[in-house]
């Protein structure tokens, strides 16, 4: 990968046919003079045509810090396993996290490239609107952009649902008696994500420096929980069942190699969360250096963290049937009480785990309203004008902010219903993402193949583009197809993978909507740069 020198000269750097500058009306613009507004940024934002209406806070230790917090890997690793377990057991869930890294290693190189060309909060519907062949630009951007949003918004609904389980499942460990009810976690659910709100819209302004701290606590955080477990777990599991073991813990498919491949789901999801830093690029200095840099140096200083979570974690587990099937919800309780052998010491642990998870979601959260705001920007969404506003004291897009609050609360409302609809929509996240990664990498591999010239990158893949674009697609192929699979033979109402009828149905919408309106009104954030019209 070849970077190119941190600064350059001022001419050589040209600027051709730039489009017109876009933005809410109503939102005062910073001004070019604004503190972290770059040289590069101000020549990025005038190439892709927008306007700057965001504080520019975040810097490189910041961005990586943000990214960081939001992939979350070990935290999320440890509370979203279950699936890994019972379909391949031990030795199935360690293999799949090795392949899910490997192979999601060559998707954020190629992602980090085209957010370098293009450093905006729009991300992948923004790649492909500049990448995509003209024939089909509008409409792969238009669906990349609801498949993006639709990714994002779920992805706020699964953490603060996870937030409002592992409350419950605290409750369980100090009163063995309380039977949780699906209404309990739905009231959890609004009242987190009520409060992550309330930060994002508040504490917008300082949420680069906040991201600092939570980046120490998501460092300082492991070493207790990795030493807890290796120091107090009674009883440990044996080298070669944690690595060689492949168990089938109540999957029932035909074989152990199927077993395996339809729990390599849970590594899938632990490994998403890259691209958060590309919806942060109108708020990051230098944004087509940094963002890149985020990406990458985010992804591979979790590595480390995961796979020393992971291998505890497999040696102190026990029985594994009996950790799936714990009263709390959740393996990762069940070995904390297990190796503290006290509802204090399990409360306790809990509680980081609670704490790290909430960190996760307010970065989360503000990835996702960052792109819900680019979207609308570009008329993309309906009541776009609205959704796209900046408040002109805080700097954030209020409006999206609050709108991706309602998303998460009417989820929660499903919730009391049935945990089958509140369960299907969250599980079209990470399919809805894969899906962005797949449009996006694809169309700038076709121009790569076609020979196409596209605007140069600060952080680029140079003639090694081709290669990585390829494994990539390979990869995000291979996670797209196992994600759609249920996690048992023989599933059931509570247990099928409904995110392939609502992948389905979810496209099938955004594409009559194409046709019957957007055709007209969405043109894509279409960058008039060299070699363009």
């Amino acid at each position: 990968m070849a970077t190119t020198p941190e600064r350059e000269p001022k001419d050589a750097i040209t600027v051709q046919n730039i489009a017109p500058i876009s933005g809410s009306d109503d939102a005062d613009s910073l001004n070019e003079n604004s503190p972290g507004f770059t040289y590069h940024d101000k020549i990025d934002m005038k190439r892709m045509g927008k306007k700057q209406e965001l504080r520019r806070n975040f810097r490189t230790f910041s961005s990586i810090a943000f990214t960081t917090c939001v992939m979350g890997t070990w935290e999320i690793l440890l509370t979203a396993n279950t699936q890994g377990l019972i379909a391949g057991g031990s030795a199935g869930l360690f293999w799949s996290l090795v392949w899910a890294y490997a192979g999601q290693a060559f998707v954020i190189l190629s992602l980090a490239e085209m957010a370098s060309i293009a450093p905006t909060a729009g991300g992948q519907y923004h790649w492909v609107s500049e990448f995509a062949p003209r024939k089909y630009q509008r409409l792969l951007s238009y669906t990349s952009g609801w498949l993006s949003t639709l990714a994002w918004q779920s992805i706020v609904a699964v953490d603060s649902f996870l937030i409002g389980e592992v409350i419950l499942g605290m409750i369980v460990v100090n009163d063995q008696s309380f039977v949780a009810q699906r209404w309990q976690a739905t009231l959890l659910i609004i009242a987190t994500v009520l409060g992550l709100a309330a930060f994002n819209f508040f504490a917008g302004k300082r949420l680069a420096l906040a991201e600092n701290l939570f980046v120490a606590f998501h460092l300082l955080a492991f070493l207790p929980v990795i030493v807890t477990l290796s120091v107090m777990t009674p009883e440990k599991q044996t080298a070669r069942a944690v690595f060689t073991q492949f168990t089938d813990n109540g999957a029932g498919w035909s074989s152990l190699g199927l077993t395996t491949m339809v729990g390599q789901v849970s590594c899938i999801f632990v490994v998403l969360g890259s691209d958060s830093a590309a919806h942060m690029s109108e708020e990051i200095s230098d944004a087509g250096l940094v963002v890149p840099r985020s990406m990458v140096w985010s992804f591979f200083l979790n590595i480390p963290m995961t796979f020393g979570l992971l291998i505890t974690y497999l040696f102190c587990i026990g029985d594994i049937s009996d950790a799936v099937s714990s009263p709390t919800g959740y393996p990762f309780i069940y070995v904390f009480q297990t190796a503290t052998g006290s509802a204090a010491g399990t409360t306790g642990l809990t509680v980081v785990i609670l704490l790290l998870l909430i960190v996760i979601t307010i970065s989360s959260y503000a990835s996702t309203s960052r792109q819900l705001f680019a979207f609308a920007r570009d008329n993309g969404m309906p009541f776009s004008k609205w959704l796209a506003r900046v408040h002109p004291r805080r700097q954030v897009p209020g409006n999206s902010i609050l709108v991706t609050c309602l998303f998460t609360v009417a989820m929660s409302l499903i919730n009391i219903g049935s945990t089958v609809a509140f369960n299907a929509v969250l599980s079209l996240g990470v399919v809805a993402l894969m899906a962005t990664y797949a449009i996006s990498i694809g169309c700038i591999l076709l121009k790569r193949v076609r020979g196409e010239p596209f605007p140069p990158a600060r952080w680029s893949l140079g003639s090694a583009g081709v290669f990585v674009n390829i494994i990539a697609m390979v990869y995000i192929v291979w996670a797209f197809f196992w994600s759609f699979w249920p996690n048992s033979f023989h599933p059931t109402l509570q247990t099928f993978n409904w995110a392939v009828v609502l992948f389905v149905g979810v496209m099938g919408i955004a594409c009559v909507e194409y046709f019957l309106h957007a055709r007209k009104h969405y043109q894509g954030p279409v960058v008039k740069a060299e070699g363009r019209s």
